[in-house]
């Protein structure tokens, strides 16, 4: 089975794939002073509930946005499930081009979205990532990574409209029905649902313009149904791609064999 490990800015996602189905999926807060014995015990409970002994792990794969948090996971994989990860970067095989002009600045995560959902959907196709940030990337006909946008997440922008206006309350994120709202909250609720809906669509036909023809928009991350509900930009709603970009990055590449010695068991790359 291949334990698949999601880090991203704000949680971090384990699953696990025996082949054929996905068996199990866990969320946990992102925290780069968690160790990897704290993973270790988590992890395990939730294994065991779901069916899986440690032992049935026989490969791991590690795409993350959080190089701090890097260190404690790759010791996870090699201390509980005996097995080197395989860590996604750009220098990994993953059968399309990256046409960008530093691919090892990308964001791991950018490029098992498009991965994933070129393997899925087929290009040209734009993938919006609703994360800490909100991402749009663009792949083309062959499944080549062009390039894209990032802008600031919906947590990021509530949480920064309340603390820089003293009189805005921190808000949830829901759907209003009325754009108008009829007192502070529905107000700070329409600006930012309907906000985001109009900056989806606006920057999706800006660069389906600029790519010069149509493309299918893909919508990923926990948040994608719920921004999905208020536009029809959307061809597909795919809440864990990044989970099966990595999966099938793992597919295209062999695991990593382990350290034999125990300085370099120890250390982060």
């Amino acid at each position: 089975m291949l334990l698949v490990i999601d880090a991203g800015n704000t949680n971090i996602v384990f699953a696990v794939h025996d082949g054929m189905d996905w068996r199990g999926n866990w969320r946990l807060a992102t925290s780069a002073q968690r160790t990897s014995d704290e993973y270790g015990v988590w992890l395990e409970v939730l294994l065991r509930r779901a069916g899986i002994q440690a032992q049935e792990i026989t490969s791991t794969v590690i795409g993350t946005v959080v190089p701090a948090a890097l260190y404690h996971l790759r010791r996870l994989c090699r201390e509980w499930f005996n097995a080197e990860p395989l860590v996604a970067r750009a220098s990994l095989d993953w059968g399309f081009d990256i046409k960008t002009a530093n691919p090892e600045g990308v964001g791991a995560d950018r490029l098992l979205n498009a991965l994933a959902a070129h393997h899925h959907y087929k290009g040209p196709l734009v993938v919006v990532d609703f994360g800490t940030a909100t991402t749009f990337d663009v792949v083309d006909e062959t499944g080549a990574y062009i390039g894209g946008i990032i802008s600031p997440g919906i947590n990021l922008s509530i949480e920064a409209l309340h603390q820089a206006a003293a009189r805005l309350p921190r808000i949830g994120i829901g759907r209003p029905q009325m754009v108008i709202g009829k007192d502070t909250v529905p107000a700070m609720q329409s600006g930012i649902y309907w906000g985001y809906i109009g900056m989806i669509e606006g920057l999706l036909t800006r660069i389906e313009g600029e790519f010069g023809a149509p493309l299918k928009a893909i919508a990923t991350g926990g948040l994608a149904p719920l921004f999905a509900e208020g536009t029809s930009k959307f061809t597909a709603i795919d809440p864990d791609l990044t989970l099966e970009g990595l999966r099938l990055l793992a597919a295209r590449n062999k695991p990593p064999a382990l350290p034999r010695d125990r300085a370099r068991f120890l250390e982060t790359d």
